[in-house]
């Protein structure tokens, strides 16, 4: 096995014994080339055809990584391996990957290539686990600053930040060309979940599969005081699906629009936009994955 080891030492979730324990095993069992913080991840894939690339980062990374091989119209021919090492890992969560270093790297040893979505927007982006738009976007501006001191606690904190803050925004959300608001009531929220969690575990769309051919779709109304305090408990415990202010849904196209809205893409700050589609590629790529019982 060839592999391309691409390493984000940035990405704030293990430290540097694990990092080196995790690359001895992956060297132990392949043959490795590795990559230190590459600035362009285009050409250093271009100058490694031939080998996987294995993520040692975070979900920031392993967007990056995705999306430029979907740039280089390689994501059907060059399956990806992950070893989680970011604040969140939600993408190995929702995979059920080990988020032990040795553990994952193992997996990428011996994993199978599993087929994934991909949620792609009008703008050319992509989307791997989860794209958030709203209250949950705002924390992660809040959190921003926090991680390097309270690291996966930092999203718990802007969120309480953002939380106490925000009144929601006049927003018109339909799925499938169906709509299902209007722009009149304020929204505090919009999820929609490839993957199940964001911000290392909060369950977000709880019952997504990447790869069934559907995205779950989340939009919370509860904009009063109470209602988002009442919304952020049930939404850290994945009960807010039965909040009374909550509308869930499954769609291959989801659009957003109305008054400018903070986005949060995989874990990565957007511009705040007045408009964005996006759309399910059933079977878009491969990540490297433990064996499922039902796996023929």
């Amino acid at each position: 096995m060839k592999l391309l080891v691409i390493c984000n030492s940035a990405a704030g979730g293990a430290d540097d014994d694990s990092r080196r324990t995790a690359l001895r095993a992956l060297k132990a069992g392949a043959d490795v080339v590795t990559c230190e913080d590459p600035g362009e991840l285009g050409p250093v894939l271009a100058g490694h055809p031939d080998r996987v690339p294995v993520v040692m980062g975070g979900d920031g990374t392993l967007h990056a990584v995705v999306a430029a091989l979907a740039a280089r119209g390689e994501l059907e021919a060059r399956p990806v391996g992950l070893v989680p090492m970011g604040t969140g890992n939600d993408m190995a969560r929702a995979l059920d990957l080990p988020l032990d270093p040795l553990e994952a790297a193992r997996v990428v040893l011996d994993g199978r290539a599993r087929t994934m979505d991909l949620l792609t927007d009008d703008r050319g982006g992509i989307v791997v686990n989860a794209v958030h738009i709203g209250v949950g976007a705002q924390g992660s501006r809040q959190a921003a600053p926090l991680k390097p001191l309270l690291r996966r606690a930092a999203y718990a904190v802007g969120a309480m930040i953002a939380g106490l803050r925000t009144r929601g925004w006049r927003l018109r959300v339909s799925v499938d060309g169906t709509p299902v608001a209007d722009g009149r009531r304020r929204i505090l929220m919009v999820g929609v979940g490839n993957g199940t969690s964001i911000g290392g575990g909060t369950p977000l769309t709880p019952a997504a599969r990447p790869d069934d051919g559907l995205a779950d779709v989340m939009v919370s109304f509860a904009t009063g005081p109470l209602a988002r305090l009442a919304f952020a408990v049930r939404l850290r415990r994945g009960e807010h699906p039965g909040h009374a202010d909550v509308r869930t849904y499954q769609a291959k196209e989801i659009t957003i629009a109305g008054q400018p809205v903070p986005v949060n893409a995989d874990g990565e700050l957007g511009p705040a936009v007045t408009r964005r589609t996006w759309t399910v590629r059933q079977g878009a790529w491969r990540i490297l994955a433990p064996a499922r019982p039902d796996a023929s």
